[in-house]
């Protein structure tokens, strides 16, 4: 089995799965492959994330978003280890780019919400009870769970 990650010339991005390459190729041309969106037959392959196998990870804290951009996506959610790889990549992203405060999350984003800290993007430890505390005084908050440290390299 083979995943390609696909495009329409509408610019829908989709998922298709195939017994080889072979069998895309003639799915292709045998016009069956449509995008699932708007039915389009005009459809291409584009690179795709690599796939990593992945290890158990353990929950740990929060990270302070503090100006998220939202866009919308027609790409459908990957799966296995595809969704593991780029979570990893995720999370080393965030780490690599934000300041571990630790247990003092909670009191360094409040901090920063009141600009009695300077803007940064910081990540740390809190409970449930303080990530709900902070989401009700507007305080923008993610919770992930963290892989551990030998998984993100």
């Amino acid at each position: 089995m083979i995943i390609y990650d696909l495009n329409c010339d509408n610019n829908h991005r989709f998922e298709g799965w195939f017994q080889n390459a072979g069998a895309f190729e003639s799915q292709l041309e045998d016009r069956l492959v449509c995008c699932p969106q708007c039915d389009s037959h005009n459809v291409h392959r584009v690179p795709s994330a690599v796939a990593i196998s992945g290890h158990h990870a353990e929950p740990v804290g929060a990270i302070s978003i503090s100006s998220a951009k939202t866009s919308t996506s027609t790409a459908l959610m990957p799966v296995g280890t595809q969704a593991m790889a780029l979570y990893r990549q995720l999370i080393q992203t965030i780490v690599s780019h934000s300041e571990d405060v630790g247990h003092s999350f909670a009191d360094e984003a409040r901090k920063i919400h009141y600009n009695e800290a300077p803007q940064r993007p910081i990540r740390g430890h809190a409970s449930e009870d303080e990530c709900e505390e902070l989401r009700d005084e507007g305080i923008e908050i993610l919770n992930l769970p963290l892989p551990k440290d030998e998984d993100l390299n």
